[in-house]
This record gives structure tokens, C-alpha cells and sequence, in this order.
């Protein structure tokens, strides 16, 4: 006999499209923040060479080659600043990510336990110790996604 009943299954189908929506729009809010970003260097690349070629088409050769070995340094530190960004907008849509994952992972459990506990209740006489070690083992399955989300946030 099934425990499920028509509610439920809507339930569950909406919390899935509810949690692949809020992925998407995760993903997007990444690539805008990337492209963003992009932008905003393209702009700013423009408008500084424009300025270093008006320098160098007004300059004597040698001001030319001092001015080439000036721009060495600003521009290894934007790309470093570069860098810096990139990894924050990726930092932050993993941080989305993970915190998802979690209580998705979290919700799973509750639901396993319910159903556990559920057909706990409902199991003939004489299969306790069947239900006991289902009932350990879903316990165990809970502690080591709970590790392994502890780990990972560790890392992070």
C-alpha cells in the first residue's frame, strides 16, 4: 500500500522546477555578473589605448619605448584585479550552489525519515529487528551527508 497520496507528488514536483529555477537563475546572475565585468575591461582597455596611442604618435621614439616599459606593471596588476573579480563571482555562485544542494539534501533526509518512521508503524509483528537495521542504516546515510557537506564547506 502506497503512502503517497496525489498532494504530495505535486509537492515534490514543485519543489524540483522551484529548485531548478532558482539553479538557472543562479547560473544567469553568474554569467551577467561575468559579462558585466567584460564589459566594463573592454571599455576601460578602449579608452586607455586610445590615450597611450595619442602619447605615443606625439612623442620622440624614445619617450615611445619609456612609455611601453611603464605600462608593464598597471597592466600585470589588472590582470591580477581581473583575476580577483572572476574568482568572487564564481565564489559567490558556489556558495549559492552549495547552500542548495544542503537543504535539498536536508529535505531528502526530513522525507526519508518521515518514510522510515511511516512504514515503521505499519510493518507486521515480528520484523522489528528489519526495521531496525533500515532504520539504522537511513541514520548512517544521514551522518555521512552530513559529513561530507561539512567537509566541503571546509574546503571552500
Amino acid at each position: 500500500m502506497s503512502t503517497l497520496i496525489p498532494q504530495q507528488l505535486v509537492d515534490a514536483s514543485s519543489t524540483g522546477t522551484q529548485q531548478m529555477f532558482a539553479f538557472v537563475a543562479t547560473t544567469f546572475g553568474g554569467i551577467e555578473k561575468m559579462t558585466e565585468l567584460n564589459l566594463q575591461v573592454v571599455k576601460v582597455s578602449l579608452a586607455e589605448n586610445q590615450a597611450i596611442m595619442a602619447k605615443a604618435l606625439s612623442g620622440r621614439p624614445e619617450e615611445v619605448l619609456a612609455l611601453s616599459t611603464s605600462l608593464m606593471q598597471p597592466a600585470a596588476e589588472k590582470m591580477a584585479s581581473y583575476g580577483r573579480h572572476v574568482h568572487a563571482i564564481l565564489a559567490g555562485m558556489q556558495d549559492q550552489f552549495t547552500s542548495a544542494a544542503q537543504a535539498q539534501v536536508e529535505q531528502y533526509q526530513r522525507d526519508a525519515s518521515g518514510l522510515v518512521a511511516n512504514l515503521a508503524k505499519q510493518v507486521p509483528s515480528g520484523s522489528a529487528s528489519g526495521v531496525s537495521a533500515w532504520t539504522s542504516s537511513a541514520s548512517q546515510a544521514s551522518t555521512g551527508s552530513e559529513a561530507v557537506f561539512k567537509a566541503a564547506r571546509e574546503e571552500a
